[in-house]
């Protein structure tokens, strides 16, 4: 099987200088399991069940336009509104997070889809596969690891607290992965980190949640199109005002990128020639005229799809769905042959309600009519599996014996 690896510029290790003394005490970090790869190996990793969660959960709200939402009015009969940055508020896809509110079911399948990542690794040992496959792996176990964590505490509508307070989600060791526990920081910060040399655009892989933060796909990261999937990520992410802005003289960016700050050094001069590889518009002249950056642009709300666009006691637009979920962890026969998960998604109707959403971008309401349409077509059953695709034999355990 032939791969072809998009490469989206050299390695930062080597283009901010990070020294290889560094690397290899970071990599030393790394629990065993975790530190071998095969480069030549064939192992594939298929997330149809993953993508069955994403492409029915998701809603795609297209590249930024840079244009400010409108502003909301104070609904009649209340002097209250939502507290939205106008600057950012259309921006993000966003997640049915209120599909989950009040639907144990839904909880539960997508809980399994995440049970079935962890136990992947256990099966099948993540030194059989290469670099590529490994990063996609990581990168959906975390993306579907926070929204399952997410889904929990809706409807908190501001993330701040959950991300960097004392009460993130990112801290514990919520993860049990071929003995491990980790943390979804272990997985940033210490795999991912010394696996590939700090290189900042796996950044635009790990998706938090709120609309400050790198997008979350309507697909699962594969391996063979992961590098490119990343890029696409942080195009869409610095090419919109909650990544880049130009301000008279001032030139802000994300803040989340001065917390992330190890992957740019020399912070100014690092994130400035990783921003660059990527910026277009006017906003990259003003970029390259800027002696300085200011990592001041943050907006912490959720990524739902009505809560932070509506009207304060307005009615909103809500939908029903039914998710069938029959999930099974990866096996193996006495054969050594892979047996697929399953995951099986239904749903029946997304039905709007109560008033328009006047403050939801056109590329949404398309979204709804298509889901509708979806409907009308009796559309009612999608099937997907996580799976091992095997094109050799499947290594046994090292310590299996013979």
């Amino acid at each position: 099987m032939n791969r072809v690896r998009i490469f989206v510029g050299l390695p930062f290790a080597l283009a901010a200088g990070m020294a290889a003394t560094d690397v290899m005490a970071a990599a030393e970090t790394v629990p065993e399991p975790f530190r071998g790869h095969n480069p030549d190996s064939k192992f594939t990793i298929q997330y149809e069940d993953v993508n069955t969660v994403l492409k029915v959960m998701v809603v795609d709200v297209g590249r930024s336009s840079r244009e400010k939402a409108p502003e909301i009015q104070a609904t009649v009969g209340t002097r209250m509104k939502t507290q939205v940055n106008r600057q950012t508020a259309t921006e993000a896809n966003r997640f049915w997070f209120e599909e989950f509110e009040d639907n144990e079911n839904f909880r539960q399948a997508l809980r399994q889809v995440r049970l079935a990542l962890e136990a992947i690794p256990g099966r099948m040992p993540l030194e059989h596969f290469n670099r590529d496959e490994q990063l996609a792996y990581w990168l959906n176990l975390y993306n579907i690891t926070v929204l399952d964590e997410l889904v929990q505490l809706y409807p908190e509508r501001n993330l701040k607290k959950e991300i960097i307070g004392k009460k993130s989600i990112l801290e514990p060791k919520i993860l049990n992965v071929s003995g491990i526990d980790l943390s979804l920081n272990d997985i940033q910060h210490t795999i991912l980190a010394a696996n590939y040399n700090n290189d900042p655009v796996i950044l635009y892989g790990l998706h938090q949640g709120y609309i400050g933060s790198p997008n979350i796909r309507r697909s699962a990261y594969t391996g063979d199109k992961v590098y490119q999937q990343l890029q696409d990520n942080a195009e869409e992410f610095i090419n919109s005002n909650r990544g880049t802005h130009a301000q008279n003289d001032t030139f802000e960016v994300s803040s989340l990128y001065q917390r992330n700050a190890h992957y740019f050094p020399n912070f100014d001069t690092d994130l400035k020639q990783h921003l660059m590889r990527f910026i277009e518009g006017d906003e990259r002249a003003a970029l390259q005229a800027a002696s300085t950056l200011k990592p001041d642009i943050d907006d912490w709300n959720i990524v739902d799809v009505h809560g932070t666009m509506r009207d304060m006691g307005g009615s909103f637009a809500t939908s029903q769905a039914a998710m069938i979920d029959s999930v099974e962890n990866v096996q193996y026969s006495a054969g050594g042959k892979a047996t697929p998960t399953n995951f099986s998604v239904a749903y029946s109707s997304v039905v709007a309600k109560g008033e328009p959403l006047s403050n939801v971008s056109p590329e949404i309401l398309d979204y709804l009519v298509e889901i509708k349409e979806k409907q009308d077509a009796a559309i009612l059953l999608r099937e997907g599996r996580v799976t091992i695709e095997e094109l050799g034999e499947v290594p046994a355990p090292a310590n299996q014996k013979e």
